[in-house]
């Protein structure tokens, strides 16, 4: 078992990674209340309440739709009709929906108990559920509501991979390229290498178990330094406002995973316009991006101007200005807070030409 210990704004916690049968949160005293979408219900649900012993479950149907205020209330309704105390802990039980929205109940039920996160996707494992934030969305964009919450415990078991579909697989690789290219140039390395047994079957557990555990290294490192997301830690957004612009205006067809990876390809060919970015390094992202699997291109028919009202809509944005996360190098990104308004709309309407 690997075992990192994040020490932050909001309380310690460790992430624990490669246990089996959730045994590592069993040492978690008090009342359990799992919360889980209906996919995974069908496929944990049941080893997960025996192992933890859970007081009751709440299943909600699977997909980005549900991530909204009336699962939120479901979840502190179940809660508060079991009598449970401020020394419960909520379980997250599945991917980044599952993630947000039990960390976000868990922020609000009685002013705050304990959440503890075990992801069951990649994605999940490799970003989401480490860090803290939490959050539903509304009809005006996406995770506009939430708040930062740390959990209590990150319980990561690489083989629960297995069960994923392989469109699963190719959104939480989006991700993992995201965390090589803002902070690990060997791990961008290490993918080149083996993109093309990423998604054979059975998966190679050593090579993800280093993944995620090179990942996780990286988000809990600038998470330490900057939980409530006011300098370093806006570089995790690389890809995410261009991204959750798309992932909007297509009702959440779009994917996170593929709008990330669409959103990296985006600032990636701007960084290189800006001189900030040599093309040959955004050629290495795009291809690797397209060997996991992932879309690259601006989805056809997409209107440059609403495109451009979505990502100022973003949470990230500041005073009606879109800040942008843009890469410098392979390991390396940098904020630009300062594009002129009309150089960002000329670019929109080149790239969806």
């Amino acid at each position: 078992m690997e075992k990192l210990h994040i020490n932050c704004i909001g309380g310690d916690y460790d992430i624990l990674i490669a246990p089996e049968n959730f045994e590592a949160a069993l040492q978690l005293p008090g009342q359990k209340l799992l919360v889980c979408d209906s996919n995974v219900a069908a496929l944990h649900r049941e080893k997960a309440e025996r192992f933890l012993g859970v007081a009751d479950t709440v299943v909600f149907p699977a997909g980005e739709s549900a991530k909204n205020f009336d699962t939120l209330a479901a979840i502190c309704r179940r809660a508060a009709a079991l009598k449970l105390d401020r020394h419960c802990t909520f379980v997250a039980l599945g991917g980044g929906v599952t993630g947000d929205l039990t960390g976000f109940a868990a922020a609000i039920y009685l002013r705050g108990v304990n959440v503890m996160q075990i992801p069951t996707t990649l994605l999940a494992m490799v970003d989401s559920s480490v860090g803290g934030k939490t959050a539903v969305d509304i009809p005006e964009g996406k995770n506009l509501v939430g708040a930062f919450h740390q959990p209590c415990r990150v319980v990561i078991d690489p083989g629960l991979l297995e069960t994923l579909p392989v469109r699963e697989l190719e959104n939480g690789l989006a991700e993992v390229v995201k965390t090589a290219v803002l902070g690990d140039a060997p791990l961008f390395e290490k993918l080149e290498a083996n993109a093309g047994r990423l998604l054979e079957k059975p998966l190679p557990r050593a090579l993800y178990k280093e993944i995620i555990l090179r990942c996780c290294r990286v988000k809990s490192a600038i998470v330490a330094a900057d939980a409530h997301e006011h300098g370093q830690r806006a570089f995790l957004n690389y890809g995410h406002t261009f991204g959750h612009g798309l992932e909007l205006l297509s009702g959440f067809r779009i994917a996170h995973g593929e709008g990330v990876a669409i959103g990296m390809t985006v600032a990636a060919e701007l960084a290189v316009r800006l001189g900030l970015f040599a093309p040959e390094a955004a050629a290495r992202q795009r291809e690797l991006v397209r060997a996991l699997g992932l879309p690259t291109g601006v989805p056809k028919g997409t209107a440059p101007g609403a495109w451009f009202d979505a990502m100022r809509g973003d949470k990230k944005a500041r005073g009606g200005r879109i800040v942008l996360i843009l890469p410098e190098a392979i390991g390396k990104v940098r904020e630009v807070a300062d594009l002129p308004e009309d150089t960002l709309k000329k670019f929109l309407r080149e790239i969806t030409a």
